[in-house]
């Protein structure tokens, strides 16, 4: 395991929400904001409004852009993330986990959670300079984050259907070449 499990989840739930950005049938009603909310273990108030999603889905940009920010910049955007919604780092163990942080009473509005965990677990990224972590997808037109929780560092398709296109079209171009010979 590269992080503990709430900042793998974390990072994830922040990948999958940044994505939501290419897709506008994603992440589009209040139904699939709860699946979203069981889906990365969030725990705390959840609303389950319309206007609950639409702060969620204002956070999309910010956090596509934290995540691919140099490691610099995405210091002083965390900062700013956890200084605006008045983040508190405190230990907590509840469910399933152990003790681990949270920076942000489980009261305050999803979106505010959502950023303080995604910046949280980004202050794990940037300590221990694991940027490279978090990349595009390989797939020539995919424009999908990517995080790569992997050992040895070998996840580059963000979904097996890119890798399968690549591979098919890698595939495709070999066969092209011996043809012409």
């Amino acid at each position: 395991m590269v992080f503990t499990h709430d900042v793998e989840i974390a990072l994830q739930a922040a990948a999958y929400l940044a994505n939501t950005l290419l897709d506008e049938a994603e992440l589009n009603t209040v139904a699939s904001l709860d699946q979203y909310f069981q889906e990365f273990e969030y725990t705390g108030t959840h609303r389950r409004t319309r206007e609950e999603l639409d702060m969620v889905r204002s956070l999309r940009q910010e956090i596509h852009d934290l995540l691919l920010a140099p490691r610099d910049k995405a210091a002083g955007m965390v900062n700013q993330m956890l200084a605006r919604n008045n983040a508190l780092p405190q230990l907590v163990r509840h469910d399933r986990l152990d003790w681990h942080l949270h920076a942000i009473q489980d009261t305050q509005p999803l979106a505010c959670r959502i950023a303080v965990e995604t910046a949280m677990a980004m202050v794990d990224v940037i300590r221990a300079d694991e940027h490279s972590r978090i990349s595009l997808c390989e797939d020539e037109g995919c424009k999908r984050i990517v995080i790569d929780l992997s050992r040895n560092r070998s996840k580059i398709y963000c979904s097996t259907t890119c890798g399968n296109r690549a591979a098919a079209a890698a595939y495709r171009a070999r066969q092209a070449e011996n043809s012409a010979k």
